[in-house]
């Protein structure tokens, strides 16, 4: 069987802060595969198990963990060690009774956060693309790596509620005045706040979003920006 081009470890200075890895033990440490995030704004599993929930204690428990089936992300059960986990990734865990959402938290890019069981089977996903195919019909590319053939009204930005693991679209969360939105990277990064306005792009600028936390006012390029609710979330984030 051929072997998968990339390397499958990291040298630990190099890893993400939001890792919450130590860097003082062993020089190198599991790496992200290419999936259905990037390496800098994903954890790879076997680093999730042992590092971020502290499940296992060794690399070598996480291993059997993840070979045996025993995590899920999305619905999916996932057994590679190199498996991203990223923005709104809902995971489960085979004799563990917490199921755990990832999102932004208090300027950290990533952080579990556990949820309701009834909400494992949803995830807000931010729309990226949108581009027209053979016949006509209309193909969306969302944030976590997903395409999806569908005729809905919506533009790139919008997001979209998804039933997971069927991909079945529930409801459509439209970037524009009124919205609640998650600063999802950043220094404001965890933040809700509602959007006043939203300026189009022009040749040297991206489009912007006019955000409002209360008594302060920023404006940052949409692509910083999720949609979760109109007065409030619609899903569990906090």
């Amino acid at each position: 069987m051929p072997r998968i081009a990339g390397s499958k470890k990291l040298k630990r200075q190099m890893a993400p802060m939001f890792w919450g890895i130590s860097r003082k033990k062993p020089r190198f440490v599991t790496t992200v595969r290419p999936g259905p995030h990037s390496k800098h704004i994903s954890i790879p599993s076997a680093v999730f198990l042992r590092d971020t929930l502290k499940l296992v204690t060794t690399t070598r428990e996480a291993e059997y963990a993840i070979y045996h089936g025993k995590v899920k992300v999305d619905g999916v059960k996932r057994k590679s060690v190199h498996h991203g986990i990223g923005l709104m990734d809902v995971v489960e865990l085979d004799g563990v009774s917490d199921v755990y959402r990832l999102v932004p938290k208090k300027g950290h890019l990533l952080e579990p956060i556990k949820i309701k069981d009834a909400e494992k089977s949803v995830k807000l996903v931010k729309v990226t693309s949108k581009t027209t195919i053979r016949q006509k019909k209309t193909q969306l590319g969302f944030h976590d790596g997903r395409s999806l053939i569908s005729d809905a009204d919506v533009k790139v930005g919008d997001s979209c509620l998804m039933q997971v693991p069927e991909q079945k679209i529930t409801e459509i969360l439209k970037l524009e005045k009124g919205s609640k939105v998650l600063v999802t990277k950043g220094v404001n990064a965890g933040q809700l706040a509602d959007v006043k306005g939203i300026k189009e792009g022009t040749f040297v600028l991206p489009k912007r979003a006019l955000l409002s936390f209360g008594q302060r006012e920023i404006e940052i390029p949409a692509e910083l920006v999720m949609v979760v609710g109109k007065k409030d979330p619609v899903i569990q984030i906090a």
